[in-house]
């Protein structure tokens, strides 16, 4: 008995509602077992990044093992450079801490008028602050944070390059393994695979360029402005550049802060370096989702949802990451018929007129 137009599909339905459940209980699995997923996930990123080097290296005749050896120390050289810019910029300014002491208390007296806090003068600012047991408790748990931090960033680095070697030396037997296990679905796989590759690729050069415009900015504007440590602020801003809005915004408070100190009581520079954090920010809050989601075909609106998802499940990592997950589940969805609707309706406006022109294009010829 064939149904009516609209009518209503009970084995659709169920499907979408088991997709849904084992949405929520993937979820928990990849936050609850984050220090083991996460580390492969991100491994599993630079494999596809670094993959086209790899390429290149084979076409120069260089042996596998050489090709993933120059990967792998590329890789620590940049997670050693990341290092030494947070190590240098964190030592300049305790250096030049003694500068700002004063300017610092002169600050905190103002607040502590204004909200009325315990304010010793004859003991040092450190004093006053480390005397509120607010204070002493946010001190003791940012100690133990960074302490935490910086042992699961050891440990975590080393698993990924691990598992980048080993993803490198898979991939040479990735589409043998594929013709054997899916036999006639292997070109679809690698298409899916391709795909993938390139939309990730696209959208890390898209999201490189403007971070580093970004970064130019901040240092040049605030150079002219007179705010110390200038290129260290643009840095600053092209790594969080990368997690999309809520980096900007973290790194616009963080300058702020800094300039209300050093300038502190004039209000001119202050008021100078934040136009210029608010404008280059506003920009990018504004053109950056739209530039990056037609560049991955993801709509603006779902590039926030996902940040906040991703944020939720893998904290600062699952920000970076957010998109390129949300591009491969599109990409998966899309080459599935009965979830196209979910990459249609997850796509940007661009995407949406290139499927729609491809169906009329079908239609036309049948």
């Amino acid at each position: 008995m064939n149904k009516l137009p609209g009518s209503f599909n009970s084995g659709r339905a169920t499907f979408f509602i088991l997709v849904f459940v084992c949405i929520i209980v993937g979820g928990a699995i990849l936050k609850i077992a984050s220090t083991v997923i996460l580390p492969f996930v991100i491994a599993a990123f630079l494999a596809f990044v670094t993959y086209p080097l790899i390429i290149v290296f084979d076409k120069l005749h260089f042996p596998r093992f050489v090709s993933i050896l120059l990967i792998v120390l590329i890789i620590v050289i940049g997670i050693f450079l990341f290092g030494v810019v947070l190590f240098t910029s964190g030592k300049m300014i305790i250096d030049l801490y003694p500068q700002y002491e004063d300017r610092i208390y002169l600050l905190y007296d103002w607040v502590a008028d204004l909200f009325n806090l315990p304010n010793d003068q004859a003991v040092s600012l450190w004093q006053n602050l480390w005397d509120q047991e607010a204070i002493r408790n946010i001190v003791r748990d940012a100690t133990l944070m960074i302490s935490n931090f910086s042992l699961r960033f050891a440990s975590s680095a080393t698993l990924i390059i691990l598992f980048v070697v080993f993803l490198l030396v898979e991939a040479s037997f990735f589409k043998e393994k594929l013709i054997v296990a899916f036999e006639n679905r292997t070109e679809k796989i690698s298409r899916i695979g391709l795909d993938i590759m390139a939309q990730v690729t696209r959208y890390l050069t898209a999201k490189f360029l403007i971070s580093l415009a970004n970064g130019i900015i901040f240092a040049v504007g605030f150079s002219l402005v007179g705010l110390e440590f200038a290129i260290v602020w643009g840095v600053v801003q092209f790594l969080l550049n990368f997690i999309p809005t809520l980096g900007s915004i973290i790194a616009g408070v963080v300058i702020s802060l800094f300039a209300l100190i050093q300038f502190w009581p004039e209000p001119g520079p202050f008021i100078i370096v934040l136009v210029i954090i608010l404008g280059v920010n506003l920009l990018c809050n504004i053109f950056d989702p739209k530039i990056v989601g037609d560049h991955v075909g993801i709509s603006p609106l779902i590039i926030l949802v996902s940040l906040s998802i991703w944020g939720y499940i893998w904290g600062f990592a699952g920000m970076v990451l957010a998109v390129p997950m949300t591009v491969i589940i599109k990409i998966v969805c899309e080459n599935i018929p009965i979830m196209e609707p979910v990459s249609i309706l997850v796509g940007s406006s661009k995407f949406v007129r290139k499927k729609k022109a491809e169906k009329e294009k079908a239609e036309t010829h049948q």
